[in-house]
């Protein structure tokens, strides 16, 4: 019997401590006294789970201001074998903070991951209109650059920033909206599905076959017909030529569903390109809604109609 301890799992995130990304990982169990490892960007990380330095990536996919962030879109759709085994929701806020003794009259410059950027535009056009934008790889890196350079005289943070750098807080809330959120997902390389839930959520990436009229509405159509909810749609250039696109795509329910199980073949007949990114539960735990002509049941039935038509059987008096 060997005496050697189980190697401790690793996890990438957006680094450093203290983003957002690294507060949806404090939500994961598993994660809690595994080693976590600080990258840069959404590709890193994929390449640490690819690599096999990590067992799972926490990436930002989502706004509720900006709606899906691409560079994760795109990251899903071209790197191969990965799979969302959950997705965790993080409220957004932002501070405008500075070096000890730095006032809001002193700001002419400021340092911003561009998203958090794009979210604050409303407070820096209404307290700071000639400033200058620096774009920086995190929110806490913003801050804590403060402290290393003099490029930028203040900074968007996580409202938390104090807690690891020792700044002045010049502004609180300053977001567009206060109700933001992002919604961050757990990407790892293993095959096996979670349970289903009946609170889940089914993410796809899925082509056209061609350009044809209608091609997209045949698209929706597996899934109206079917009584499967779409719950996000967002459309992606594939990049080969102009007017090609992919379409990132969430479904209500898990692929143990009947009527989401037959809306992926029915897909996957009609795409030239189906990536499944995995059936995983939702972060807010509700439970997914549909009428009764399509619960399991129903599609069961139907299978069992048709196989007793096939193989001969007597119909049922």
């Amino acid at each position: 019997m060997s005496d050697t301890a189980p190697e401790t799992p690793t996890y990438s995130y957006l680094g450093p401590v203290g983003t957002f990304t690294w507060e949806a990982l404090r939500q994961v169990p598993e994660a809690a006294g595994a080693t976590w490892r600080s990258v840069s960007n959404v590709g890193e990380a994929l390449d640490d789970v690819v690599g096999g330095r990590s067992v799972g990536a926490m990436i930002a996919i989502e706004n509720s201001v900006e709606g899906g962030v691409s560079a994760t879109q795109d990251a899903l759709a071209t790197v191969p074998g990965l799979r969302i085994v959950g997705e965790y929701l993080v409220p957004v806020n932002f501070v405008l903070v500075a070096r000890p003794g730095t006032t809001l009259a002193d700001v002419r410059t400021v340092s911003a991951h561009p998203v958090a950027y794009a979210q604050c535009r409303r407070f820096l056009e209404a307290q700071l209109p000639s400033h200058g934008h620096i774009p920086s790889a995190s929110n806490v890196a913003a801050a804590a650059g403060l402290l290393e350079s003099t490029l930028a005289d203040a900074a968007i943070a996580p409202p938390n920033i104090t807690e690891h750098h020792e700044l002045t807080v010049l502004a609180e809330s300053i977001g567009d909206n206060p109700n933001a959120v992002t919604r961050f997902v757990l990407v790892s390389r293993t095959l096996g599905l979670p349970e289903r839930t009946g609170a889940d959520k089914t993410s796809i990436i899925a082509e056209l076959p061609d350009d044809a009229p209608g091609r997209l509405l045949e698209m929706l159509e597996q899934f109206a017909t079917r009584g499967v909810n779409m719950s996000l749609i967002e459309s992606r250039p594939i990049g080969d030529a102009l007017g090609r696109y992919r379409f990132v795509i969430d479904l209500d329910g898990h692929i143990h569903d009947e009527r989401v199980a037959d809306a992926l073949l029915g897909l996957r007949r009609f795409s030239p390109n189906v990536i499944f990114l995995g059936s995983y539960p939702r972060a807010d735990k509700r439970p997914v809604e549909f009428v009764p002509q399509y619960s399991d049941d129903v599609f069961t039935d139907a299978r069992d109609w048709l196989r007793g038509i096939l193989s001969g059987e007597p119909p049922l008096a």
